[in-house]
């Protein structure tokens, strides 16, 4: 049984879920029978916002993937989908530019989550922000969280060998943050999920439930499930409340460890076996088909390391067992969002409730077992198995025991057709999938796209002005900065164009500037690159030489904005202001 869970009687949602998620392959789970509505729908609508994790722009089937995902088609097939629409291109920065709709520097967290000596990277939300679920609580909505918070300091412990024994389970340590930082502390109700950023999906560590540790976990417990499942508890609850309640789904999946089940995997056993440019090509096919891009001005870029062809590849058999898990993960993603949209259906509440799906950054091309075990990552199981974190791909992956990650070629696949991947600010790093459904708010036509250049920072001003609440000019006694996002409501009525005319990032250096269809991007060094986003949307064409001004006044408004928004300084770095220029 599950110590210290959700307010649901031993977690029977979870405890059931192999009955619950039996869901075929392509059986959409909201399609059952609907019940007697338990209370007519609130004036004020429902928001949930479902946050994916190290997901690729392309991996969902509305936009171009091969991943059986019919529970987020049938939201994009019945809402909006979004073509301009970005993330800060990293897990924590994401997370706090979304909940306090501020840059995220702004909102203090510029690089990771460790405490550091500059306003712009104390590694949690500041005391100066607000949050969403701080905001609406003010206009009555209940708030609820579940799966991945991620913005707070982590509490490590004093040695590597403790930490190793706090992380494999063998000891307990009651914080894994300072608990003023945790959810239940800034504004939401109801909190189950991880407090660090990177888990063990059929153990994870930093679990909890409010401020209480999770101790143990079933036999059959699989992370993602409990994330979707405990977000049904939820609402099933809420139904029988007059008030409306804004819930906060932030999924683990799919980012590393690969980790799923084997039922999930054996449906893409065969799938990835064509290798890294024939699925590239059919996701770019695809895109065109359904009108996401123009292959006028979206050109495929060339793939990451072409010089190595699949059939050459040593390794295919290894990596298209990789991309199997990555897709297994979104898979079971889906279905849970399935069970989400039907506990909606069956109490009434789906068509007042907005619904937004997006992922926190580009998927990611990182090398998960060249990390090892040590900081967030166990050595052993609970039970004392040893995890592999083998460089030779002389393992399996997907089940506790293995710690792997797609790599840099496949993340270049899953951010097809843009280059490069999370934490680079070209778009392969920051460029979203982004889809809005809200059958009573929304009266652009179902399925259509937008090109409305949005934010993560804008869903603040937009759930304020849907739930008529009001954001704050101080809060607890702290100024608070106003908001940097814009509301996107204009478009639900279908209304193009407009948002954000300048958009800026930055994350450990790699940085970018974007004004019109002008952009400047740089992977951390002194260059600037130039691009006209109007003409070529996959970055391409390097127009620097040709138009230096155009660089020169870019990198002008870039300094602005870093020196006025908590760039600068940097931590150490008091004296250097200006160096990234």
């Amino acid at each position: 049984m599950l110590s210290n869970l959700p307010s649901m009687k031993n977690y029977k949602v979870y405890l059931s879920v192999l009955a619950i998620g039996a869901i075929a392959s392509g059986l959409i789970a909201w399609q059952s029978k609907p019940q007697k509505a338990i209370v007519a729908s609130a004036k004020k609508p429902n928001i949930i916002v479902i946050l994916a994790d190290d997901m690729g722009f392309s991996d969902l089937g509305c936009y171009g993937g091969e991943v059986n995902t019919p529970n987020i088609n049938y939201l994009a097939n019945n809402g909006i989908r979004y073509t301009n629409f970005y993330n800060t291109s990293r897990c924590c920065p994401t997370r706090a530019s979304l909940l306090t709709g501020l840059y995220n520097h702004q909102a203090g967290i510029g690089k990771m989550t460790d405490a550091e000596d500059e306003p712009g990277y104390q590694g949690h939300l500041g005391e100066n922000t607000v949050t969403i679920a701080e905001v609406l609580k003010t206009a009555g909505y209940n708030t609820a969280m579940s799966g991945k918070w991620h913005v707070s300091n982590t509490n490590d412990r004093p040695t590597p060998k403790e930490q190793l024994a706090w992380l494999d389970h063998h000891i307990e340590f009651p914080e894994f943050s300072p608990i003023a930082q945790y959810p239940t502390n800034r504004g939401f109700d109801k909190y189950f999920g991880t407090i660090w950023g990177v888990v063990d999906f059929f153990d994870p560590f930093s679990l909890v439930s409010g401020t209480k540790p999770i101790t143990t976990v079933p036999k059959n417990y699989y992370h993602t499930d409990a994330i979707n499942d405990t977000a049904v508890a939820y609402i099933k609850g809420y139904a029988k409340s007059d008030k409306p309640f804004f819930l906060y789904v932030a999924e683990n999946a799919p980012h590393w460890p690969l980790h799923a089940k084997p039922e999930d995997i054996a449906k893409y056993k065969d799938t990835y076996k064509g290798g890294w440019d024939a699925i590239r090509e059919a996701r770019y096919q695809k895109m065109i088909k359904l009108g996401l891009i123009d292959p006028a001005t979206t050109k495929l870029s060339k793939r990451w390391h072409d010089d190595l062809k699949w059939e050459n590849n040593p390794d295919k058999d290894y990596d298209a067992e990789a991309m199997a898990v990555h897709a297994a993960m979104i898979d079971c993603m889906d279905q849970g969002i399935g069970r989400i949209i039907s506990a909606l259906k069956q109490t009434g509440q789906l068509d007042n409730t907005l619904i937004v799906v997006l992922s926190d950054n580009g998927a990611s091309a990182e090398n998960a077992p060249g990390y090892g075990p040590g900081f967030d990552r166990p050595n052993e199981t609970r039970d004392g198995r040893q995890i592999s974190y083998s460089l030779k791909k002389d393992n399996h992956p997907g089940p506790e025991t293995v710690y792997s990650s797609i790599g840099q070629r496949w993340a270049n696949v899953a951010n097809t057709p843009y280059q490069f991947w999370k934490a680079e600010s070209y778009e392969g790093g920051v460029h979203t999938p982004m889809i809005a459904f809200w059958p009573k708010g929304i009266t652009a036509k179902k399925g259509s796209f937008n090109n409305r250049v949005g934010h993560v920072m804008d869903f603040m001003s937009t759930f304020v002005e849907i739930a008529g609440a009001k954001y704050p000019q101080t809060y607890k006694g702290h100024t608070i900065p106003a908001t940097t996002g814009l509301s996107m409501v204009e478009s639900f009525s279908g209304k193009q164009g407009g948002g954000h005319n300048e958009l800026f990032n930055e994350h450990f250096g790699a940085r970018y500037a974007r004004q019109g269809d002008w952009k400047i991007t740089s992977m951390g060094d002194t260059t600037w690159h130039l691009f006209n986003l109007a003409e070529d949307r996959t970055e391409i064409n390097d127009l620097r030489s040709q138009n230096p001004s155009k660089v020169k006044e870019l990198a002008a408004l870039w300094r602005t904005w870093a020196n006025t928004h908590n760039v600068f300084p940097k931590p150490g770095r008091k004296a250097a202001k200006n160096v990234e220029n």
